[in-house]
């Protein structure tokens, strides 16, 4: 047996028929209604499917019987014990994300470490002591930059699987910056080409956001960047005088 609320609520996640009101959005006054429920269960379908994708499952028939509850001012439980049961599953959900990070980081690295092995050998690829990989593409002929110099490059940054998360080409235009305000692995590959060049600099964790999440990077990631040096600011002034 069922009444109410209850009854509509079982009949609707049952999947059972069940007559479900008209809903009348003729009035400004019916629209706001309407559109406060509708907000109200937009964040909560959200934040549910966050929450499932991390693998923590809630009832969602208790999800929707504490909002109708609320709404006709039944809710079972009081304040203190509603604060209790949000923090301990706040902080459970802390502690899920910290673990899954902690995963996926660590599946990162592995693929990542795997990547370089291989690359190392192939045909043409450099390693430098600090575990940079290189490989020449084309050989300029002009200056090199130190890592006290502005350069201006072009260049397409992918993941090992390759993603692109970055390009200056497919911008169409090229990017100009000092040599010592980028990562490691940058500083370091740059200085190794001459104006001209173009290389691609295989990059580990280590030398590029080592375990720091940065956009679509994800943390341990190795970078790959196929980069072309386009002039090094006052150099090239310099060298044709």
């Amino acid at each position: 047996m069922c009444s109410g609320s209850r009854c509509t609520l079982g009949s609707r996640l049952s999947g059972k028929t069940a007559q479900t009101p008209e809903v009348e959005l003729n009035t400004d006054d019916q629209k706001a209604a309407y559109a406060i429920g509708a907000s109200v269960g937009n964040f909560a379908s959200q934040t549910l499917k966050q929450q499932d994708e991390l693998g923590v499952v809630l009832d969602r028939a208790l999800v929707q019987q504490g909002l109708l509850d609320a709404l006709a001012d039944q809710v079972k439980m009081n304040e203190e014990e509603m604060g209790a049961a949000l923090r301990a599953h706040e902080q459970k959900m802390n502690t899920v994300v910290q673990e899954n990070a902690t995963k996926k980081r660590e599946e990162t690295r592995q693929t990542g470490a795997k990547y370089l092995e291989d690359n190392a050998v192939k045909e043409g690829v450099s390693v430098t002591e600090s575990g940079l990989q290189y490989e020449v593409i084309k050989q300029g002929d002009g200056p090199k930059p130190t890592a006290a110099d502005t350069v201006t490059v072009h260049y397409t940054g992918t993941l090992t699987d390759g993603t692109v998360f970055d390009s200056s080409k497919q911008r169409g235009q090229p990017a100009t910056f000092p040599l010592a305000n980028v990562i490691k692995g940058w500083t370091e590959g740059v200085a190794l080409m001459s104006v001209g060049s173009e290389y691609r600099l295989t990059i580990p964790a280590e030398l590029a956001y080592g375990d720091q999440e940065v956009g679509s990077i994800p943390a341990g990631s190795v970078l790959v960047f196929e980069v072309e040096l386009i002039s090094i600011e006052g150099k090239e002034e310099a060298a044709s005088e």
